[in-house]
């Protein structure tokens, strides 16, 4: 008596090439902090779009500083927008040399701008988007 296997369904498919996960290049991410004149922040929104920075949010700020320290300092407005960005760590330095040449170029684009290192994020889909690495 001879024994016949039973054909499935699953030996009679071609195996399937799996598709390959997107490659993510893992830098680390800073959020980088500006403050500017409310009516000059869609000018610097625009730099900053225009050299990778892929989410970016304005919120708007009012300066506490009497009037004697806004002149001291050279700040003839009170009224702000604070920017924030993240950017991946290895533009940090290039937006920021970018940002104090707009601060010394622009009329009234008077500013100030810091980054803080981040410590992490949740998600490989928001860390894509973060550092602009979607389409890799």
């Amino acid at each position: 008596m001879r024994l016949f296997k039973k054909q499935t369904k699953k030996d009679t498919q071609t195996p399937q090439t799996r598709p390959q996960p997107l490659k993510t290049d893992f830098r680390k991410l800073k959020l980088l902090v500006t403050v500017v004149n409310r009516h000059k922040a869609d000018s610097y929104m625009d730099y900053l779009t225009s050299q990778g920075v892929n989410f970016q949010t304005a919120v708007a700020g009012k300066g506490t500083a009497s009037s004697d320290t806004l002149y001291l300092l050279g700040l003839d407005e009170s009224d702000k927008s604070v920017l924030f960005s993240i950017l991946r760590e290895d533009l940090a330095e290039g937006i920021l040399q970018g940002l104090n040449e707009k601060f010394h170029t622009l009329k009234n684009g008077k500013g100030i701008a810091f980054t803080i290192p981040l410590s992490s994020i949740i998600g490989v889909s928001a860390y894509r988007f973060l550092s602009d690495q979607r389409s890799q």
